[in-house]
């Protein structure tokens, strides 16, 4: 590796630290930000970030509170605009091209998750139109059972009282992101399709409801 690629791949670390910590300052000084289960991100190797999509702000919110590098996937038309592409693709974007069927964007990100990486998905598939959790899309059980790494179901609440869809500028709302156990292959390897995706919808409805706990201040 010569030299220029090493300082390249620093800065990079570099950049992504210092935007992680003022993004932690910001979100917590202007949206008196509240997480639970952050420790459910602390492992090694290979993982899918399944979360809950409420705003524009979510890929942010959950980059934040992982203590690891995260990848993200994006749809195309973030990439027509010459510096926010450069600016995502320095952050570990992922290109998807939805009208295409999306296939060279996955085989990005199974790539990535076997090279032990995390990517962050919003099962979904778009943002919320009412802030609460909607029927999940199957697209990310191909990739998990090829990739075989844990899945891990985040809840994003309050975002979408911040900055819903068709809204230009964030107010200052709170906002809580709460982390889930993983779901490890040995569970959902014994699953069907069907199983696991109302397993994660479950899940990812629970930790809903106790993201609004968090907002009213109650205590587990």
């Amino acid at each position: 590796m010569e030299w220029r690629e090493r300082l390249w791949m620093t800065l990079r670390r570099l950049f992504y630290r210092w935007l992680r910590l003022t993004s932690r300052i910001i979100a917590t000084v202007f949206f008196g930000f509240r997480t639970e289960g952050r420790h459910n991100l602390d492992f090694e190797g290979g993982a899918m970030l399944l979360a809950t999509h409420q705003s524009v702000m979510d890929p942010v919110l959950v980059g934040l509170i992982a203590n690891r590098r995260l990848n993200y996937l994006a749809r195309k038309t973030l990439f027509k605009n010459a510096a926010f592409a450069f600016l995502i693709r320095l952050l570990d974007a992922i290109e998807i091209d939805r009208d295409r069927g999306g296939l060279s964007g996955l085989k990005e990100m199974l790539k990535r998750l076997k090279r032990d990486e995390a990517v962050l998905m919003f099962p979904e598939g778009t943002r919320t139109v009412d802030g609460q959790v909607h029927e999940l899309k199957p697209g990310f059980i191909p990739i998990a059972r090829r990739s075989e790494v844990p899945l891990v179901p985040i809840a994003i609440v309050g975002a979408y009282d911040c900055l819903p869809r068709g809204s230009r500028l964030p107010t200052c709302k709170p906002i809580s992101v709460v982390v889930g156990e993983p779901l490890k292959k040995e569970t959902y390897a014994a699953m069907s399709d069907t199983q696991l995706l109302a397993a994660m919808q479950e899940k990812l409805v629970a930790l809903h409801a106790r993201g609004v706990e968090l907002l009213k201040g109650k205590n587990a």
